[in-house]
């Protein structure tokens, strides 16, 4: 696999881990300058309607830095011990603001090239906006790790077949679907899964869809490894 610019830069300058709270040691600029790019912890920008977000929020973590060339095309150095728990969600974020009954489409297409060592996810993450519920599609797993909650049922929706896990994290509810089969591109027709929790399940009612986020839920990535979005879209109508 061909690593990002900015793994091949950042790979000469590993910050040491840090603790929850603390900023990510900056490392030198990408030999191939990108658009944009940070490695500090929370480190954001807006590009053509996306929200790029760094996002190193576990306990434990080490470096990471993101580089985008576009909010549809991005991608994430890290660097974080092999150890438990979840260290970071680095994502790219669409603003849809509009209720379940009131959307005719939601869909979205991802192409990515992920490690095959380490523990994460490649995720979308979809928040109502009282952040009340969190819908989580999981396309493809590496390593040990695994969804919140109980295995509820296996469903074939919005083109994929996925095992749905229901749980509580403290905060709020959390539905996960991971797909039955790793998958690097494909498009989800998100708006079925919705209308599936809604009108069969009646987990939840016709909460309003805040964001759509999409990103790497990485546990482990010990020595530094890279994650790329090639391309991504999402569409709401």
């Amino acid at each position: 696999m061909a690593a990002s610019t900015l793994g091949r830069a950042a790979k000469a300058l590993l910050a040491p881990a840090l603790a929850l709270g603390a900023t990510v040691g900056l490392a030198s600029a990408p030999a191939s300058a990108a658009v944009w790019s940070s490695c500090d912890q929370w480190g954001n920008t807006v590009l053509n309607g996306y929200t790029l977000y760094n996002n190193i929020w576990g306990s434990g973590a080490g470096s990471q830095c993101v580089w985008a060339d576009s909010g549809t095309n991005w991608g994430v150095w890290a660097n974080h011990p092999d150890t438990g728990g979840i260290k970071s969600y680095p994502n790219a974020k669409k603003v849809i603001n509009k209720s379940i009954t009131s959307l005719t489409s939601l869909t979205s297409t991802y192409n990515v090239t992920v490690p095959s060592t380490g523990a994460y996810n490649t995720s979308y993450d979809i928040w109502d906006t009282g952040h009340r519920y969190e819908v989580m599609l999981w396309v493809n797993r590496t390593g040990a790790v695994g969804p919140l909650g109980t295995a509820q049922a296996t469903v074939a929706l919005g083109g994929a077949t996925w095992t749905v896990y229901k749980g509580n994290n403290g905060s709020n509810d959390v539905f996960s679907f991971v797909r039955a089969s790793n998958s690097g591109s494909g498009t989800v027709n998100i708006l079925p899964i919705l209308k599936w929790i809604k009108d069969t399940k009646g987990w939840f009612g016709d909460v309003t869809i805040g964001d759509v986020q999409f990103g790497y839920e990485i546990t482990s990535s010990s020595g530094g490894l890279d994650f790329t979005t090639n391309n991504l879209t999402v569409s709401a109508r």
